[in-house]
């Protein structure tokens, strides 16, 4: 049996902060180390993650038992649906016990005929052969961490620039190969961000950051010159804003937007004009938020506004954007999400109460005028709750692609003929291990809130196993911010808790965008605590209807949903059994007081400005590190990753710190920080199925569901 031992106490290094006549000592201030060298600092962590084996290490070999049965589900060897795009098929393979994937592609035989929901890509010896454009794996064996952010090809096809992250940082190289002979073409661009689009055939527009890591210039580099005579289009001098980059689904244009959190404008810049620069699209108009398509003789613009929160699509002429058409007005209950456009349709992707939706309209020929939309066809969808993604499609044909999964269904990739309304799975992700759908429940259901406002909760258990009568264990998990929205989607290794009797729950709070804008509005700023009281009353409400009890509670948010976690932790401490905080925003009143800290000043559209007295004090009554009080705590894991640019490794070492001196409990408290890893944690596929194991492994641990005889 392993030795107890105590648990490491960081030194107290007093720091004093003072505003609006309000002092805080903070006395682990010291651990942030921007640089990440501090001998005491690294030192604490080491001691930290060396506790957290020693506790962990009793359960160790059910650990490895539940990492084998998560990754005994997955088909290691696997393709992604082949995506037709011009005269090749490109598709990513997956190869038995690697962790990255090859980015392939085969020649279309027969080229020449229009795209169908019935096209398949031949294989076997008579089809032609596969090309294996790029191999991650092989590139990942030079480096502990290895993401590729970004992997487009050139419009003719011969050339591929792909943009890789070797520490988790976020700051990624940009490299430039022949798609065939796969030699690289001048030397990588360094220091860029992963938004990457080709300008025509030979040149590249790409982003990069200041010294906070904001998004702040966009570059038109020519193939074959140096990176220091790049053109720079465009310079956000705003902190408050950051750029974005996309193309438009015909290739003929790169739209270039400054966005802050409530504002967003656009620029078009003419791909078989490069060198005219950027021309003013969507012009900045404090509280106007647009995003930009393009076909024929029109742009479509989605704009959203106070007025109109859930956005209303308007067309104008390519020649003249100041005069728009409204294509769909403004609806109080439906909020579009995004709109994709194709040679001859419009599909549009939706939320209305909390669903996903999507409607295609049909338009007419690319050179006639566009007055309106005649009426749309909806695809329909068969699960209660589920989540819809679009994906890449051929603009010139007929065919949208979509992935669609939910609690219950492994993510599925359909080809929908926008013209007929028939839909053809292309690819079922396949759950290996005896998955039978059929075993398992999807539920919807609705809470009241303190303030009576209706909160959707989505439910999954396996039907033979939950007893639903308060005894079951049950996992809730929350977000709820910057409108994100956490739709019910499926995840292989949630199986494992499932099959052992858990409830699964994800309360869809305010502060995300699940159920339309102003869902989001009424939980950010000086609305924050609803996202925290609408958890709370998702957890009571699930004792209550009897899918678990406070004995058998575990609740999970990561990075914004970490703040959640720590402040629901104080507030209701006594709700949960287990609460688990993944890369957690917990420090947020000390980082957002600091402009040098990364994304900070775009936050404080976000969270508040707390340079503002109201906002200070505010955010001071929530913020986790700054609420730890003596009293009892549930057993609590808390996850960090050193090079982390979203949420500092320092704000979750402060917060484990100041439980660890606070609480009045002997309940555990873990700290795992990886030392080589970022905010997405570990890059490989099957090293991020660990962090599930041990996950779950804590919880059952804490939940004494962990067989004797392990």
């Amino acid at each position: 049996m392993a030795e107890v031992r105590s648990p490491p106490v960081a030194k107290k290094v007093e720091h004093v902060m003072q505003m609006f006549g309000d002092v805080r000592v903070d006395n682990y201030y010291w651990l942030r180390d921007d640089s990440r060298c501090n001998p005491d600092m690294l030192s604490y962590l080491r001691e930290e993650n060396e506790y957290t084996d020693t506790v962990m290490s009793g359960t160790k070999q059910f650990e490895n038992q539940l990492f084998a049965e998560i990754r005994g589900r997955i088909k290691e060897d696997d393709i992604s649906a082949p995506l037709r795009k011009g005269p090749y098929y490109y598709y990513k393979k997956n190869l038995q016990g690697k962790e990255y994937v090859q980015h392939c592609r085969r020649l279309i035989t027969d080229n020449k005929a229009e795209p169908s929901v019935y096209d398949t890509m031949p294989t076997g010896p008579d089809a032609p052969p596969e090309h294996i454009i790029l191999d991650e794996n092989v590139k990942a064996q030079e480096h502990g961490y290895y993401r590729i952010g970004t992997f487009k090809v050139s419009p003719d096809h011969k050339l591929v620039a792909y943009a890789e992250d070797t520490k988790g940082d976020e700051i990624y190289t940009v490299h430039v190969i022949h798609s065939e002979a796969l030699t690289p073409l001048g030397q990588p661009l360094k220091g860029v961000t992963c938004y990457l689009q080709w300008a025509g055939n030979d040149a590249l527009v790409y982003v990069t950051m200041d010294e906070i890591l904001r998004p702040d210039k966009v570059w038109l580099h020519k193939l074959g010159t140096e990176q220091s005579s790049d053109v720079c289009l465009y310079h956000e001098k705003d902190d408050m804003f950051s750029l974005d980059l996309h193309a438009s689904e015909s290739h003929k244009y790169i739209f270039v937007a400054s966005e802050s959190k409530t504002t967003r404008f656009v620029f078009s810049l003419d791909v078989s004009k490069p060198q005219d620069g950027l021309r003013v699209l969507t012009p900045r108009v404090d509280g106007i938020d647009s995003s930009v398509s393009h076909r024929g003789n029109h742009f479509f613009i989605q704009r959203r506004s106070t007025e109109y929160y859930n956005s209303e699509l308007v067309s104008c002429s390519v020649d003249d954007p100041s005069k728009t058409t409204v294509l769909i007005p403004h609806r109080e209950s439906v909020k579009i999400q995004e709109i994709q456009l194709f040679r001859d349709h419009l599909a549009v992707f939706e939320r209305e109460q909390g669903l996903q939706k999507i409607t295609v309209y049909r338009l007419p020929a690319e050179e006639h005028p566009l007055n309106g939309l005649q009426a749309g066809r909806s695809v329909s969808f068969v699960d209660p709750v589920y989540k819809v993604n679009s994906t890449e499609s051929e603009f010139s044909s007929s065919v949208l692609r979509f992935c669609y999964s939910s609690l219950k269904t492994p993510p599925s990739v359909y080809d929908y003929d926008m013209d007929s309304g028939t839909s053809v799975i292309k690819k079922i992700d396949t759950v290996l291990g005896g998955f039978d759908a059929s075993n398992y429940v999807t539920e919807r259901k609705w809470v009241s809130a303190a303030d009576g406002t209706q909160i959707p909760m989505s439910i999954v258990y396996n039907k033979k196993l939950a007893k639903l009568d308060g005894s079951d264990p049950c996992l809730l998990y929350g977000y709820g911010s910057y409108e994100n929205s956490v739709d019910p989607y499926f995840k292989t290794s949630r199986l494992s808790l499932l099959d052992r009797g858990f409830v699964y729950v994800i309360a869809h709070v305010r502060g995300g965008g699940e159920m339309g804008r102003q869902w989001y509005e009424n939980g950010k700023l000086l609305k924050k605590k609803n996202t925290f009281t609408d958890f709370i009353a998702c957890a009571e409400s699930l004792i209550e209807l009897k899918y678990c009890s406070k004995e058998k509670l575990c609740v999970e948010g990561r990075s914004a949903g970490g703040l959640l976690m720590g402040a629901v932790l104080n507030m209701r401490p006594d709700l949960f059994k287990v609460v688990v905080a993944g890369v957690p925003f917990v420090d947020a009143l000390t980082t957002i007081l600091d402009p040098t800290i990364p994304l900070t000043t775009s936050e404080w559209e976000e969270w508040g400005d707390p340079r503002k007295e109201e906002y200070y004090f505010y955010m001071k009554s929530y913020s986790p590190v700054d609420n730890v009080t003596a009293q009892n705590y549930p057993n609590v894991l808390v996850t960090a990753g050193l090079n982390d640019p979203r949420v500092m490794y320092s704000e979750p070492a402060k917060f484990v710190a100041k439980l660890r001196e606070m609480k009045t409990d002997n309940n555990l408290l873990l700290f795992k920080c990886d030392l080589g890893a970022g905010h997405f944690s570990k890059s490989g596929r099957f090293e991020k199925l660990q962090e599930d194991a041990f996950t779950f492994t804590f919880m059952m641990k804490v939940l004494d569901m962990i067989p004797v005889s392990v």
